[in-house]
Protein backbone atom coordinates (compact mmCIF):
# COMPACT_ATOMS: atom_id res chain seq x y z
CA UNK A 1 0.00 0.00 0.00
CA UNK A 2 2.80 2.49 1.18
CA UNK A 3 4.32 1.76 -2.70
CA UNK A 4 1.48 2.78 -4.57
CA UNK A 5 1.61 6.82 -4.96
CA UNK A 6 5.22 6.31 -5.76
CA UNK A 7 4.68 4.57 -8.26
CA UNK A 8 1.49 6.34 -9.72
CA UNK A 9 3.52 9.55 -8.87
CA UNK A 10 7.20 8.89 -10.67
CA UNK A 11 5.54 8.45 -14.47
CA UNK A 12 4.03 12.31 -13.83
CA UNK A 13 7.26 13.30 -12.48
CA UNK A 14 9.27 11.60 -15.28
CA UNK A 15 6.94 13.27 -17.82
CA UNK A 16 7.08 16.48 -16.27
CA UNK A 17 10.79 16.87 -16.78
CA UNK A 18 10.99 15.61 -20.25
CA UNK A 19 8.57 18.03 -21.48
CA UNK A 20 10.64 21.05 -19.55
CA UNK A 21 13.65 19.77 -20.85
CA UNK A 22 11.96 19.59 -24.30
CA UNK A 23 10.60 23.60 -23.34
CA UNK A 24 14.57 24.31 -22.88
CA UNK A 25 15.52 22.90 -25.83
CA UNK A 26 13.22 24.60 -27.84
CA UNK A 27 14.11 27.67 -26.15
CA UNK A 28 17.86 27.64 -26.50
CA UNK A 29 17.36 27.03 -30.25
CA UNK A 30 14.87 29.97 -30.71
CA UNK A 31 17.21 32.55 -28.29
CA UNK A 32 20.52 31.63 -30.33
CA UNK A 33 19.50 31.75 -33.42
CA UNK A 34 17.27 34.96 -33.63
CA UNK A 35 20.53 36.54 -31.40
CA UNK A 36 22.78 36.32 -34.79
CA UNK A 37 20.35 37.02 -37.08
CA UNK A 38 20.51 40.48 -38.92
CA UNK A 39 17.23 42.00 -38.67
CA UNK A 40 18.05 41.39 -34.29
CA UNK A 41 20.97 43.44 -34.49
CA UNK A 42 19.70 46.09 -36.47
CA UNK A 43 16.23 46.51 -34.73
CA UNK A 44 18.18 46.68 -31.76
CA UNK A 45 20.56 49.66 -32.94
CA UNK A 46 17.89 51.29 -34.59
CA UNK A 47 16.07 50.59 -30.87
CA UNK A 48 19.22 52.35 -29.14
CA UNK A 49 19.55 55.37 -31.61
CA UNK A 50 15.83 56.28 -30.77
CA UNK A 51 16.35 56.55 -27.76
CA UNK A 52 19.42 58.21 -27.34
CA UNK A 53 18.20 61.27 -29.95
CA UNK A 54 14.88 61.40 -27.84
CA UNK A 55 17.58 61.42 -24.31
CA UNK A 56 20.03 63.99 -25.92
CA UNK A 57 17.88 66.45 -28.15
CA UNK A 58 15.57 68.08 -25.27
CA UNK A 59 18.87 68.02 -23.75
CA UNK A 60 20.21 70.14 -26.01
CA UNK A 61 17.66 72.62 -26.63
CA UNK A 62 16.95 72.76 -23.00
CA UNK A 63 20.14 73.85 -22.45
CA UNK A 64 19.32 77.10 -24.50
CA UNK A 65 17.06 78.74 -21.49
CA UNK A 66 17.87 77.30 -18.30
CA UNK A 67 21.63 76.13 -18.76
CA UNK A 68 24.82 77.71 -17.18
CA UNK A 69 25.46 81.18 -18.79
CA UNK A 70 29.19 83.00 -19.19
CA UNK A 71 28.80 86.95 -19.09
CA UNK A 72 31.28 89.63 -19.67
CA UNK A 73 31.56 92.78 -18.62
CA UNK A 74 33.10 96.24 -19.91
CA UNK A 75 33.78 99.74 -18.88
CA UNK A 76 33.81 101.42 -15.44
CA UNK A 77 31.46 99.90 -13.92
CA UNK A 78 31.91 96.24 -14.79
CA UNK A 79 32.75 95.34 -11.00
CA UNK A 80 29.82 96.60 -9.96
CA UNK A 81 27.91 95.16 -12.54
CA UNK A 82 29.40 92.05 -12.00
CA UNK A 83 28.60 91.70 -8.39
CA UNK A 84 25.11 92.52 -9.34
CA UNK A 85 24.27 90.40 -11.61
CA UNK A 86 25.52 87.52 -9.16
CA UNK A 87 23.67 88.47 -6.59
CA UNK A 88 20.97 88.71 -8.97
CA UNK A 89 21.30 85.64 -10.53
CA UNK A 90 21.24 83.89 -7.05
CA UNK A 91 18.00 85.32 -6.71
CA UNK A 92 16.93 84.07 -9.25
CA UNK A 93 18.85 80.57 -9.00
CA UNK A 94 20.41 81.02 -12.81
CA UNK A 95 23.45 79.41 -12.87
CA UNK A 96 25.68 82.66 -13.95
CA UNK A 97 29.43 83.25 -14.67
CA UNK A 98 31.44 86.57 -14.80
CA UNK A 99 33.73 85.69 -17.65
CA UNK A 100 36.74 88.43 -17.59
CA UNK A 101 38.97 89.65 -20.91
CA UNK A 102 41.44 91.73 -21.77
CA UNK A 103 39.34 94.33 -23.45
CA UNK A 104 35.60 94.98 -25.00
CA UNK A 105 36.71 94.11 -28.55
CA UNK A 106 37.83 90.53 -27.08
CA UNK A 107 34.82 89.88 -25.02
CA UNK A 108 32.99 90.63 -28.09
CA UNK A 109 34.69 88.46 -30.20
CA UNK A 110 34.47 85.88 -27.54
CA UNK A 111 30.57 86.53 -27.67
CA UNK A 112 30.77 85.79 -31.69
CA UNK A 113 32.29 82.75 -31.23
CA UNK A 114 29.87 81.25 -27.95
CA UNK A 115 32.78 81.27 -25.62
CA UNK A 116 30.50 84.32 -23.74
CA UNK A 117 26.77 84.12 -23.87
CA UNK A 118 26.70 88.16 -23.64
CA UNK A 119 28.62 91.04 -23.16
CA UNK A 120 26.79 94.13 -20.71
CA UNK A 121 28.85 97.51 -21.46
CA UNK A 122 28.65 100.53 -23.31
CA UNK A 123 24.95 100.73 -22.29
CA UNK A 124 23.51 98.01 -23.73
CA UNK A 125 23.60 93.76 -23.76
CA UNK A 126 25.33 92.22 -26.41
CA UNK A 127 24.73 88.17 -27.74
CA UNK A 128 25.75 86.56 -30.75
CA UNK A 129 21.59 85.63 -31.66
CA UNK A 130 19.15 85.63 -29.01
CA UNK A 131 19.18 86.74 -25.60
CA UNK A 132 17.27 84.07 -23.21
CA UNK A 133 15.07 85.50 -21.25
CA UNK A 134 16.15 84.51 -17.63
CA UNK A 135 19.31 85.94 -18.30
CA UNK A 136 17.65 89.05 -19.88
CA UNK A 137 16.11 89.50 -16.53
CA UNK A 138 19.35 89.17 -14.11
CA UNK A 139 21.31 91.57 -16.49
CA UNK A 140 18.66 94.27 -16.67
CA UNK A 141 17.74 94.26 -13.06
CA UNK A 142 21.38 94.22 -12.35
CA UNK A 143 22.10 97.11 -14.17
CA UNK A 144 18.70 99.15 -13.11
CA UNK A 145 20.11 98.35 -9.26
CA UNK A 146 23.91 100.09 -10.32
CA UNK A 147 22.37 103.07 -11.90
CA UNK A 148 19.93 103.62 -9.58
CA UNK A 149 22.96 103.54 -6.83
CA UNK A 150 24.65 105.99 -9.03
CA UNK A 151 21.88 108.17 -9.45
CA UNK A 152 21.19 108.62 -5.83
CA UNK A 153 24.94 108.91 -5.24
CA UNK A 154 25.41 111.95 -7.69
CA UNK A 155 22.45 114.07 -5.90
CA UNK A 156 23.82 113.65 -2.50
CA UNK A 157 22.55 110.50 -1.04
CA UNK A 158 24.00 107.86 1.25
CA UNK A 159 23.58 104.66 -1.05
CA UNK A 160 24.60 102.22 1.74
CA UNK A 161 21.91 103.51 3.92
CA UNK A 162 19.32 103.02 1.01
CA UNK A 163 20.18 99.86 0.11
CA UNK A 164 19.77 99.20 3.88
CA UNK A 165 16.61 100.87 3.98
CA UNK A 166 15.14 98.90 0.69
CA UNK A 167 16.93 95.84 1.76
CA UNK A 168 13.71 92.99 1.99
CA UNK A 169 13.78 88.74 2.67
CA UNK A 170 12.11 87.63 -0.63
CA UNK A 171 8.83 85.78 -0.34
CA UNK A 172 8.62 82.09 0.94
CA UNK A 173 7.53 79.76 -1.40
CA UNK A 174 4.74 77.38 -0.17
CA UNK A 175 4.23 75.01 -2.60
CA UNK A 176 1.15 72.11 -1.91
CA UNK A 177 1.82 69.61 -4.13
CA UNK A 178 5.99 69.08 -3.89
CA UNK A 179 6.05 65.94 -5.92
CA UNK A 180 4.37 67.47 -9.14
CA UNK A 181 7.61 67.79 -10.77
CA UNK A 182 8.99 63.77 -9.70
CA UNK A 183 6.20 62.76 -11.15
CA UNK A 184 5.96 64.52 -14.57
CA UNK A 185 9.41 63.52 -14.82
CA UNK A 186 8.77 59.40 -13.64
CA UNK A 187 5.83 60.05 -16.35
CA UNK A 188 7.99 61.33 -19.33
CA UNK A 189 10.11 58.00 -18.93
CA UNK A 190 6.91 55.94 -18.43
CA UNK A 191 5.85 57.73 -22.03
CA UNK A 192 8.68 56.91 -23.51
CA UNK A 193 9.00 53.52 -22.34
CA UNK A 194 5.37 52.66 -23.42
CA UNK A 195 6.59 54.16 -26.64
CA UNK A 196 9.71 51.33 -26.87
CA UNK A 197 7.14 49.11 -25.09
CA UNK A 198 5.18 48.98 -28.47
CA UNK A 199 7.39 48.62 -30.67
CA UNK A 200 9.12 45.11 -29.04
CA UNK A 201 5.76 44.08 -28.34
CA UNK A 202 4.84 44.23 -32.24
CA UNK A 203 8.44 42.96 -33.35
CA UNK A 204 8.85 40.05 -31.09
CA UNK A 205 5.34 38.56 -31.34
CA UNK A 206 5.37 39.09 -35.10
CA UNK A 207 8.97 36.32 -34.95
CA UNK A 208 6.60 33.85 -32.91
CA UNK A 209 3.86 34.34 -35.90
CA UNK A 210 6.13 34.26 -38.62
CA UNK A 211 8.06 31.10 -36.72
CA UNK A 212 5.27 29.25 -36.49
CA UNK A 213 4.42 29.55 -40.17
CA UNK A 214 7.91 28.85 -41.30
CA UNK A 215 7.70 25.93 -39.48
CA UNK A 216 4.73 25.05 -40.74
CA UNK A 217 5.03 25.59 -44.27
CA UNK A 218 8.78 23.87 -44.42
CA UNK A 219 6.83 20.76 -42.86
CA UNK A 220 10.10 21.28 -39.87
CA UNK A 221 7.26 21.15 -37.52
CA UNK A 222 6.58 17.52 -38.40
CA UNK A 223 9.85 16.55 -37.70
CA UNK A 224 10.36 18.36 -34.84
CA UNK A 225 6.91 16.82 -32.93
CA UNK A 226 8.07 13.73 -33.83
CA UNK A 227 10.14 14.05 -30.68
CA UNK A 228 9.29 17.07 -29.12
CA UNK A 229 5.59 17.44 -27.90
CA UNK A 230 2.93 20.36 -29.72
CA UNK A 231 3.26 21.81 -26.31
CA UNK A 232 6.16 21.68 -24.97
CA UNK A 233 7.54 23.32 -29.05
CA UNK A 234 4.90 26.42 -28.54
CA UNK A 235 6.18 27.04 -24.86
CA UNK A 236 9.62 26.71 -25.88
CA UNK A 237 9.28 29.37 -29.21
CA UNK A 238 7.82 31.76 -26.95
CA UNK A 239 10.20 31.83 -23.74
CA UNK A 240 12.61 31.33 -26.58
CA UNK A 241 11.82 34.45 -28.25
CA UNK A 242 10.40 36.25 -25.01
CA UNK A 243 14.17 36.11 -22.99
CA UNK A 244 16.02 37.96 -26.32
CA UNK A 245 13.49 40.46 -25.94
CA UNK A 246 13.50 40.80 -22.35
CA UNK A 247 17.14 41.00 -22.62
CA UNK A 248 16.46 43.93 -25.38
CA UNK A 249 13.99 46.01 -23.50
CA UNK A 250 16.48 45.66 -20.27
CA UNK A 251 19.48 46.55 -22.30
CA UNK A 252 17.20 50.08 -23.66
CA UNK A 253 16.24 50.98 -20.35
CA UNK A 254 19.74 50.82 -19.02
CA UNK A 255 21.03 52.42 -21.83
CA UNK A 256 17.93 54.97 -21.64
CA UNK A 257 18.65 55.91 -17.84
CA UNK A 258 22.35 56.19 -18.24
CA UNK A 259 22.34 58.47 -20.88
CA UNK A 260 19.22 60.53 -19.41
CA UNK A 261 21.12 60.74 -16.42
CA UNK A 262 24.36 61.46 -17.98
CA UNK A 263 23.19 64.88 -19.84
CA UNK A 264 21.33 65.85 -16.55
CA UNK A 265 17.61 65.27 -17.73
CA UNK A 266 16.62 63.23 -14.91
CA UNK A 267 19.14 62.51 -11.70
CA UNK A 268 19.61 58.52 -11.33
CA UNK A 269 17.45 57.83 -8.49
CA UNK A 270 14.97 55.08 -6.91
CA UNK A 271 12.20 57.01 -8.49
CA UNK A 272 13.13 57.68 -12.01
CA UNK A 273 14.22 54.10 -11.92
CA UNK A 274 11.21 52.58 -10.88
CA UNK A 275 9.06 53.63 -14.14
CA UNK A 276 11.87 51.78 -16.22
CA UNK A 277 11.04 48.34 -14.27
CA UNK A 278 7.63 48.83 -14.90
CA UNK A 279 8.13 49.17 -18.58
CA UNK A 280 10.10 45.86 -18.16
CA UNK A 281 7.90 44.17 -16.00
CA UNK A 282 4.84 44.60 -18.37
CA UNK A 283 7.10 44.02 -20.98
CA UNK A 284 7.18 40.33 -19.56
CA UNK A 285 3.56 40.15 -18.95
CA UNK A 286 2.29 41.61 -22.26
CA UNK A 287 4.27 39.31 -24.41
CA UNK A 288 3.34 36.45 -22.91
CA UNK A 289 -0.32 37.45 -23.26
CA UNK A 290 -0.01 38.60 -27.00
CA UNK A 291 2.55 35.79 -27.89
CA UNK A 292 0.17 33.02 -26.89
CA UNK A 293 -2.40 34.71 -28.97
CA UNK A 294 -0.57 35.21 -32.24
CA UNK A 295 1.34 31.75 -31.79
CA UNK A 296 -2.52 30.32 -31.95
CA UNK A 297 -3.70 32.35 -34.65
CA UNK A 298 -0.63 31.96 -36.76
CA UNK A 299 -0.53 28.27 -36.35
CA UNK A 300 -3.96 27.97 -38.80
CA UNK A 301 -2.34 29.25 -42.07
CA UNK A 302 0.62 27.59 -43.48
CA UNK A 303 1.64 30.54 -45.68
CA UNK A 304 3.28 33.68 -45.20
CA UNK A 305 0.55 35.76 -47.59
CA UNK A 306 -2.55 34.59 -44.89
CA UNK A 307 -0.75 35.48 -41.63
CA UNK A 308 -1.71 39.10 -41.61
CA UNK A 309 -5.54 37.93 -42.32
CA UNK A 310 -5.48 35.95 -38.93
CA UNK A 311 -3.47 38.19 -36.54
CA UNK A 312 -5.56 41.59 -37.72
CA UNK A 313 -7.16 40.98 -34.49
CA UNK A 314 -3.82 40.91 -32.28
CA UNK A 315 -2.44 43.75 -33.69
CA UNK A 316 -5.97 45.72 -33.74
CA UNK A 317 -6.09 45.26 -29.93
CA UNK A 318 -1.92 46.27 -29.48
CA UNK A 319 -2.50 49.39 -31.45
CA UNK A 320 -5.42 50.68 -29.84
CA UNK A 321 -4.01 50.06 -26.54
CA UNK A 322 -1.15 51.75 -27.51
CA UNK A 323 -3.31 55.01 -28.86
CA UNK A 324 -5.16 54.99 -25.97
CA UNK A 325 -2.26 55.07 -23.37
CA UNK A 326 -0.66 57.41 -25.08
CA UNK A 327 -3.96 59.96 -25.46
CA UNK A 328 -5.87 58.88 -22.37
CA UNK A 329 -3.42 57.47 -20.26
CA UNK A 330 -1.64 60.57 -19.28
CA UNK A 331 -4.57 62.07 -17.86
CA UNK A 332 -6.78 60.96 -15.57
CA UNK A 333 -9.12 59.66 -17.74
CA UNK A 334 -12.27 57.08 -16.35
CA UNK A 335 -11.63 54.72 -19.90
CA UNK A 336 -8.31 54.37 -19.23
CA UNK A 337 -8.09 53.29 -16.22
CA UNK A 338 -10.87 50.83 -16.18
CA UNK A 339 -8.98 49.56 -19.39
CA UNK A 340 -5.59 49.69 -17.19
CA UNK A 341 -7.09 46.45 -15.17
CA UNK A 342 -8.03 44.49 -18.81
CA UNK A 343 -5.99 42.05 -20.39
CA UNK A 344 -4.01 42.43 -22.84
CA UNK A 345 -4.74 46.52 -22.49
CA UNK A 346 -3.13 46.56 -19.02
CA UNK A 347 0.20 46.14 -20.69
CA UNK A 348 0.36 49.60 -22.40
CA UNK A 349 -1.92 51.50 -19.41
CA UNK A 350 -0.41 50.20 -16.07
CA UNK A 351 2.84 52.07 -16.41
CA UNK A 352 2.27 55.63 -17.49
CA UNK A 353 -0.67 55.01 -15.17
CA UNK A 354 1.10 53.94 -11.88
CA UNK A 355 4.21 55.98 -12.84
CA UNK A 356 2.51 59.15 -12.79
CA UNK A 357 0.86 58.35 -9.50
CA UNK A 358 -2.80 57.89 -11.24
CA UNK A 359 -2.82 54.29 -9.99
CA UNK A 360 -1.33 53.31 -6.75
CA UNK A 361 0.80 50.35 -6.60
CA UNK A 362 -1.16 48.37 -4.84
CA UNK A 363 -3.65 48.98 -8.38
CA UNK A 364 -0.67 47.87 -10.34
CA UNK A 365 -0.21 44.65 -8.57
CA UNK A 366 -3.81 44.00 -9.00
CA UNK A 367 -3.75 44.21 -12.54
CA UNK A 368 -0.87 41.96 -12.89
CA UNK A 369 -2.42 39.26 -11.13
CA UNK A 370 -5.32 39.78 -13.37
CA UNK A 371 -3.05 39.19 -16.41
CA UNK A 372 -1.13 36.45 -14.63
CA UNK A 373 -4.85 34.99 -14.08
CA UNK A 374 -5.73 35.63 -17.81
CA UNK A 375 -2.78 34.25 -19.11
CA UNK A 376 -3.01 30.71 -17.46
CA UNK A 377 -6.44 30.59 -19.06
CA UNK A 378 -4.62 31.55 -22.33
CA UNK A 379 -1.98 29.41 -22.28
CA UNK A 380 -4.24 26.40 -22.39
CA UNK A 381 -6.23 27.43 -25.20
CA UNK A 382 -3.47 28.51 -27.22
CA UNK A 383 -2.46 25.38 -27.12
CA UNK A 384 -5.29 23.69 -27.98
CA UNK A 385 -5.44 25.52 -30.56
CA UNK A 386 -1.56 24.93 -31.60
CA UNK A 387 -1.99 21.68 -31.74
CA UNK A 388 -5.27 21.32 -33.21
CA UNK A 389 -3.60 23.04 -36.13
CA UNK A 390 -0.49 23.19 -36.56
CA UNK A 391 -0.44 19.85 -38.91
CA UNK A 392 -3.08 20.88 -40.55
CA UNK A 393 -2.04 22.02 -44.32
CA UNK A 394 -3.48 23.62 -47.08
CA UNK A 395 -6.23 26.57 -46.52
CA UNK A 396 -6.81 28.15 -43.30
CA UNK A 397 -7.66 25.61 -40.57
CA UNK A 398 -11.34 26.97 -39.16
CA UNK A 399 -11.48 27.99 -35.45
CA UNK A 400 -14.18 25.23 -35.31
CA UNK A 401 -11.42 22.68 -36.18
CA UNK A 402 -8.09 24.20 -34.91
CA UNK A 403 -10.21 23.68 -31.34
CA UNK A 404 -11.81 20.86 -31.42
CA UNK A 405 -9.28 18.41 -32.70
CA UNK A 406 -6.54 17.34 -30.17
CA UNK A 407 -3.40 15.36 -31.20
Amino acid sequence: MSTAPTTRTAPAAESRARFWHAVRLVARREFTERIRDRGFLMSVGVMLAILLAAVAIPAAVGRGGDGEYKVAFSGPQQAQLGNAATAQARLLDVDLTVATFPDADAARKAVKDGDADALVGDGRITVNRELPDKLAAVLQSAYASVERGNRLAAQGFDVAAVDKALEFQPLAKQTLDPDADEREARKGIAVLGTIMLYGMLMLFCMWVANGVVEEKSSRIVEILMATVPARALLTGKIIGIGLLGLLQMALTATVGLTAASAVGTIDLTAAMVYPAVLVVAWFVLGYAIYACMFAAAASRVSRMEDLQNVITPMTTVLISSFFIAISLGQSDNTFARVLAYIPPFSAMLQPIQTAGGDLAVWQNLLAAALSVLALFGLVGAAARMYEGAVLRTGGKVSLKDAWGTRS
